[in-house]
């Protein structure tokens, strides 16, 4: 039997794209001879839907959808993600569904198990368990369909009290198809191939497993579905941040033992791109069955980690105007490295001519912020406009001049400067229909180095999840195909110019350091005891820890931040604003 994989991007309440991807890979894996074609978790809806789950038209619009598709459905066979109503008043009104559609009917369903509450993820929001597991027979074959969390209860310290294979394992099946909506982040690959390859090992089958693409709002996804065979072998790795179709064939293998059932493994389909593992060297294998968590912050700016993380944001962003139903994007250009590897990022995914850069200058600005942001534009290509607003600041000192009385310049001043330039960018952002690109990093955004309705503002934060550290490897990588981003710009102290001769090295630790007790606080979750005890000075952990939580309230107004870590700010962080644990 030939099963097709068909990793897709998929726009969430858009049915009609959706479905139109769906139908149109369906023929196309029909075309290649395959049996069956295999869909994501939640794919003709999108996921994460969220609460649009709580409205009857979306769940009848995902119920017509799935028809739709099974009519599709003659000559070929589909497995397909949706929610499906629960008839039984007891519980949540919803499942997460897995539809297997065949001759133009649902002929079968599988409903999620194990529904993830954690991190990014809140399916019992929504969704009831499933409690009873039935394999699917088709043509000859017994397939135990999974949903995503269903086979991640497979380590040391199991989350969930029961697994949905130690059920289906009983009925005898020979395949394993798992469903999924995995999100990216820089380490998740490996992560991702040690728990499937494991679930191969402890059942002895093999597995196919398919992901989502492209991205939704601050979740990206990666793609790189995959294909085991039954000793946990990796067969086959669709491709990262892109669509793709790739086609397996299971078929029948001498048997283990004596008067021992057949046993059934996959192979790649002949022409199929699918890579094979017998291809792999030791070190390539060992390579993707490393350890996932980096056990330092040093291990988060390895060349791996930003290559994945600049294909991510290019992904974030194209994904994010795209299904905005927006083309243009508008940054604040100040000189330094946030906001140009955000203009570099922007216009690779973007294009050049879809990008305007403004130039802000105030009178504490350094004649080289000027230079350096035209020398950039000049090798990117891109628009601009030079917007000095030193006019436009005396303006608010003088009208504010007798509130403020004859207090020393001080935060209000400083702070006031970039509400200026936050106003001018919104202006022209309504004026012209563009979606203002927040440049702020993590770094900033954990100590609370930024000025709310000032720099912090914007549509879309596009390095909030990534550190400062991380921010110049990135520009450094992105140096080594195509000069982009100025050496200066790179070379220099990093400085906020909201007063004379001001550095960001006045106001906090070095970024190399507070880059390494942040990783170690939020990514680790690691307590102050335990950072000092790596060898860092105890005040400064502590004043760096508490920085953190006091800013918890500057962090619940910024944009949606593309996620690329481990653990990103934003729906993944759940942290009180009047907490005093710490802070």
């Amino acid at each position: 039997m030939k099963i097709a994989l068909a990793q897709l991007n998929y726009h969430i309440g858009n049915f009609e794209e959706n479905i139109t991807r769906i139908t149109r890979a369906i023929h196309e894996a029909r075309e290649m001879g395959a049996d069956l074609v295999v869909f994501a978790e939640l794919a003709v809806c999108g996921y994460p839907p969220r609460d649009f789950l709580e409205w009857d038209e979306f769940i009848d619009r995902c119920e017509a959808s799935v028809e739709a598709i099974a009519a599709v459905c003659k000559g070929i066979a589909a497995i397909v993600g949706a929610p499906a109503r629960n008839p039984v008043p007891e519980g949540k009104n919803l499942y997460n569904s897995a539809y297997f559609l065949e001759d133009g009917a649902v002929k079968a369903r599988v409903d999620k198990s194990l529904l993830p509450t954690y991190d990014v993820f809140d399916e019992y929001r929504y969704f009831e368990h499933n409690r009873s597991h039935s394999v699917i027979e088709f043509k000859g074959q017994r397939i135990a369909l999974t949903i995503c969390e269903d086979l991640w209860n497979s380590d040391e310290d199991p989350m969930y009290v029961a697994s949905p294979m130690d059920e289906l394992i009983r009925q005898k099946p020979s395949l394993m198809i798992n469903i999924a909506a995995s999100p990216f982040d820089y380490v998740h690959r490996e992560a991702r191939i040690a728990v499937l390859r494991a679930n191969c090992r402890k059942y002895h089958l093999p597995l196919l497993y398919v992901n989502h693409t492209g991205s939704q709002t601050e979740l990206i996804f990666d793609g790189g579905s995959l294909a085991f065979d039954r000793q946990g072998n990796l067969l086959g790795e669709l491709k990262y941040f892109k669509e793709d179709l790739q086609l397996f064939e299971i078929n029948e293998t001498a048997a283990q033992e004596e008067n021992s059932p057949p046993a059934f493994d996959l192979t790649p389909a002949a022409g199929s791109p699918a890579s094979s593992a017998a291809e792999r060297t030791p070190e390539q294998l060992a390579a993707v069955y490393a350890p996932a968590l980096p056990s330092s912050y040093d291990d988060s700016i390895s060349a791996t980690a930003i290559s994945r993380i600049h294909q991510a944001l290019l992904t974030g962003i194209r994904d994010y105007f795209r299904k905005s139903g927006f083309d243009k994007a508008i940054l604040g250009m100040s000189g330094g490295i946030d906001s140009a590897l955000v203009l570099a990022l922007a216009c690779e995914a973007l294009g050049k001519e879809n990008v305007l850069a403004v130039l802000m200058p105030s009178g504490f600005s350094s004649e080289h912020s000027v230079s350096d942001s035209l020398e950039m534009i000049s090798l990117l290509g891109c628009r601009h406009e030079l917007i000095p607003i030193a006019n436009v600041y005396e303006c608010f000192l003088s009208e504010l001049k007798p509130q403020f009385r004859d207090l020393p310049f001080g935060l209000a001043e400083e702070n006031l400067q970039a509400r200026v330039r936050g106003t001018l960018l919104m202006a022209l952002s309504n004026k012209f229909g563009y979606i203002l690109l927040n440049t702020s990093n993590k770094s900033e955004n954990a100590v609370g180095y930024g000025t709310l309705y000032g720099d912090m503002c914007g549509g879309l934060s596009v390095i909030g999840d990534v550190y400062k550290m991380q921010v110049y490897a990135l520009a450094r990588y992105l140096n080594e195909k195509a000069a982009r981003i100025p050496v200066n710009i790179i070379a220099k102290a990093p400085s906020a110019e909201l007063r004379p001769n001001q550095k960001d090295s006045d106001s906090l630790p070095d970024y190399a350091l507070l880059d390494k007790v942040l990783f170690q606080y939020i990514e680790g979750k690691k307590t102050t005891a335990e950072i000092v005890q790596q060898g860092f000075e105890a005040d400064t952990v502590e004043r760096i820890i508490r920085m953190v939580n006091l800013n918890e309230y500057k962090r619940y107004q910024v944009p949606p931040i593309l996620r690329v870590s481990p653990k990103a700010f934003g729906m993944g962080r759940r942290m009180p604003i009047v907490g005093k644990y710490l802070s």
